[in-house]
């Protein structure tokens, strides 16, 4: 089901958005729900993002980071 939505811009962008969407050939609003869609559905955040912070240094004496720096710090 669709609902109207009212958006506000700048004035000088309005001609612009027109010209961009008839181009196209879709509507003004057609254009924005895209983009919307598109925005949204990226969302979610990054593998890298949703990781950060949430590990601790290895202790130096652990036998696995020894292990691990042998094979990719020297």
């Amino acid at each position: 089901m669709k609902q109207k939505l009212t958006v506000t811009v700048e004035a000088d962008l309005i001609p612009l958005a027109k010209r961009y969407a008839r181009s196209r050939g879709v509507s003004v609003s057609a254009l924005i729900e895209e983009s919307l869609r598109d925005l949204t559905q990226g969302a979610t955040p990054s593998f890298s993002s949703r990781w950060r912070g949430q590990f601790r240094e290895a202790e130096r004496d652990d036998p696995r980071y020894e292990a691990l720096a042998r094979k990719y710090l020297r």
